[in-house]
This record gives C-alpha cells, structure tokens and sequence, in this order.
C-alpha cells in the first residue's frame, strides 16, 4: 500500500499578506506627538566683545530637585513668580523706560531691554514643575507687552488690542487690517520689552 502525502499550506504568499497589513496598520495609526515649548533662539552675533551685565540687571530663579523655587535669594510660591518678575522687568531704574510704571528703585533693574531672567533647575527637577515656571516667566514678559500694545495700539489705530491678540491678527489670513502697520507695532513692542529668558545648566 502506497503512503500518501500529507498536503502542504502554501505559504507563498504570507509575505505579500504580511505587508499588507503593515502598510494598514502604518497608514492608519496615528502617532502622537509631544509638543515642546516654543522658543526662537537669538541669531549668532560676530561681536566677540565680552558684554558686561550689571548684577542689579539679573532676576534669578533656581528650582531644586524638590521643585521649590527660589526668587534672589528668598524662597517663594509659584503663584508669586508672575508678579515678582513683571516687578522686576518693568522697574525703570535708569530712568530711560518712559512707559515703566514700577518704582524705580536703583537696586533693581535699569529697563526692560536690559533686563535678563535666568532660570537654572537641577537634572532632577519635575518637568511639570519645570514647565510651571517657565510658563510664569513668559507670562510676565506677555503682561508687560499687553499693556505696552494697548498704549501704542491706541495711537497707531488698534485700541483694544493687546500684543497676543495682535499676533493672533497678524497671522489670521481673514483678517482685514492693515498688517504691515500691525506688523510694525508688534516688531517696536518686542524691541522695547524683548524677551530675555536665559536657561542656565
């Protein structure tokens, strides 16, 4: 008596089969991404000149590994961060700053375009906390230009606008204002009250 043979599975094409359901399955997941925080960084400038910052000049804040926060030397709460720093940016020393509305204390800073926030945290601080902070820091620096935009909005046709709002506009394709003016406000508000935000490891 004859053996028979035992019928095989034609794995031929496994393969093609296979690779459609990769080409599936990479079409239709969606991968999230992390969104990071939005930062320009300055342009590299050819002056090698050392330049020199007074310490009166300089807002430090250092978050330790246990995210507490610690503002010139005194510790302080997140929800206070805000306030002590447009304090700090919007003191007017020099008396240069005609817009400033702080005290004017000669201990503090000189203007807003001399003014630098530093920010230093240790490897292991939170990122939530680390995040928190920063969002305090630049919160600070959008206060102040609020209120720059709406004294110069007023005199350039575009009261009522604060500086978000007016790059909300300016980048808005519907809007029908006149963005090169508008532009022009934006570019004097960010000279006047630059954003200077220094990361210290």
């Amino acid at each position: 008596m004859a053996k028979r043979a035992a019928p095989e599975v034609n794995a031929g094409s496994m393969a093609d089969i296979a690779f459609l359901l990769l080409i599936f399955f990479l079409v239709t997941t969606t991968i999230e991404k992390d969104s990071g925080i939005n930062r320009k960084l300055p342009p590299m400038e050819e002056n090698e000149e050392d330049v020199i910052i007074k310490q009166k000049n300089i807002f430090t804040v250092l978050l330790n590994k246990s995210d507490q926060l610690l503002v010139e030397d005194e510790i302080m709460e997140v929800k206070d961060l805000r306030a002590a720093a447009v304090e700090f940016l919007d003191n007017g020393g020099d008396g240069s700053c005609d817009f400033c509305q702080g005290a004017k204390d000669p201990k503090s800073s000189d203007n807003p375009d001399k003014a630098i926030i530093s920010l230093k945290n240790d490897r292991e601080t939170s990122y939530a906390a680390y995040i928190t902070v920063q969002n305090e820091l630049v919160a600070a620096y959008n206060v102040l230009r609020n209120r720059r935009a709406l004294q110069v909005g007023s005199q350039k046709g575009f009261s009522d606008m604060d500086f978000v709002t007016m790059q909300k506009n300016y980048k808005d394709v519907r809007w029908v204002g006149n963005k090169e003016k508008l532009k022009a406000v934006i570019d004097q508000i960010k000279v006047e009250i630059p954003q200077k935000l220094s990361e210290v490891q």
